[in-house]
């Protein structure tokens, strides 16, 4: 693993603002490092997106999954990301009760406190 990726990073490359950041951005995505991108960052971008860049939820969902689809993307487990990106685009709750809807699902737990 050669870094772990950062909201700003993720954010530059999607809005293309401002666009030399954006250029700079998406050559670092680009490259053959290992990139660690964490669930807490797939949240945040998901939140920035959402609230100053006012994407609606379909675009933002297909941004994530182009994200993690990334050759050099490494996710902990991809599998709960994009079941999470699923849940949040389809069932309209907000990101993080739909990742703790993926976690449940995965660990087989039925309840979630809220």
């Amino acid at each position: 693993m050669t870094a772990i990726i950062d909201t700003n990073v993720l954010v530059r490359h999607l809005t293309g603002d401002p666009p030399e950041m954006a250029a700079r951005a998406t050559a670092y995505l680009e490259t053959e490092r290992e990139l660690l991108l964490t669930d807490l960052i797939v949240a945040e971008t998901v939140y920035v997106l959402e609230s100053f860049y006012q994407a609606p939820r379909s675009q933002v969902a297909q941004a994530m999954r182009s994200l993690i689809a990334f050759d050099s993307m490494v996710c902990v487990d991809p599998a709960l990301l994009l079941r999470a990106i699923e849940v949040y685009e389809t069932d309209r709750i907000d990101f993080a009760e739909a990742y703790l809807v993926a976690c449940a699902e995965s660990t087989g737990i039925s309840e979630i406190a809220s």
